[in-house]
């Protein structure tokens, strides 16, 4: 597949700390990348230098090969990043469809898609932002991300707090949209099993370096690299 991500001797971080320290990444157009690590590592630095709001020490990064590098972080949204926050960043004193409305832009994501997407968002969508579970506003970040129509789509911890009903449902349709309209992901996660079983390939960062690349197939097959590398406990039985 053609190249959409290329990153390449990516130093970034906040004032005077290099949080991201010579990485190398390339993402292809439909791919998705799980981005995992231990709390600290770097995840969401990643992901932040990536929409541009740390700062770069060194390295560049390109989409679809133009150089944006140097391109504010609203002008790298036009170009094709679309971002689901941690913190989600919901306008709270705005409806469910103003929401959206206040940032769609041209393309097959529309507010009527999304709503066939998110059924409950339909069902909610003249109640405000702050009269929504934490489920439904993670649905919202979501819908809202897709409505700007963009070619790459990051994914900053999507199942935190969240009940596993709503978990199995955001990722259900996370995957739905990946397989279906070939949109690459980034998706950051500390929980590797949640995120491993609907992306291709994954990374490991520790110390704001690449410390493991694999297939998501190979490292979800891999307990001792999972136990080494994420701290997650080998399944019963396993040696």
């Amino acid at each position: 597949m053609p190249e959409l991500l290329k990153v390449s001797g990516l130093s970034a971080g906040y004032g005077e700390a290099v949080v991201i320290d010579r990485l190398d990444l390339t993402l292809a157009e439909g791919e998705r990348l799980a981005v995992l690590g231990r709390n600290g590592t770097g995840k969401t630095t990643l992901v932040n230098s990536l929409i541009g709001v740390t700062r770069r020490f060194a390295g560049t990064l390109s989409l679809k090969g133009r150089d944006i590098t140097k391109a504010r972080p609203d002008l790298r949204a036009v170009a094709g990043i679309g971002w689901v926050p941690q913190e989600r960043n919901i306008f709270r004193s705005l409806t469910v469809e103003e929401n959206m409305s206040a940032v769609a832009r041209p393309g097959p994501w529309t507010l009527a898609r999304v709503y066939r997407l998110f059924p409950r968002l339909a069902e909610r969508r003249a109640n405000f932002g702050n009269q929504l579970s934490g489920g439904e506003q993670q649905m919202l970040a979501v819908a809202r991300a897709l409505v700007t129509n963009p070619k790459l789509l990051l994914l900053d911890e999507p199942t935190e707090g969240l009940a596993p009903i709503i978990v199995e449902e955001l990722l259900a349709s996370l995957a739905l949209v990946a397989r279906e309209e070939g949109l690459a992901l980034i998706v950051v996660e500390q929980h590797a099993r949640k995120i491993l079983g609907m992306t291709d390939r994954a990374i490991v960062l520790d110390r704001g370096r690449i410390v493991h690349a694999a297939s998501s197939a190979a490292l979800r097959a891999d307990p001792a690299a999972l136990e080494a590398h994420l701290g997650v406990a080998r399944p019963a039985g396993a040696r």
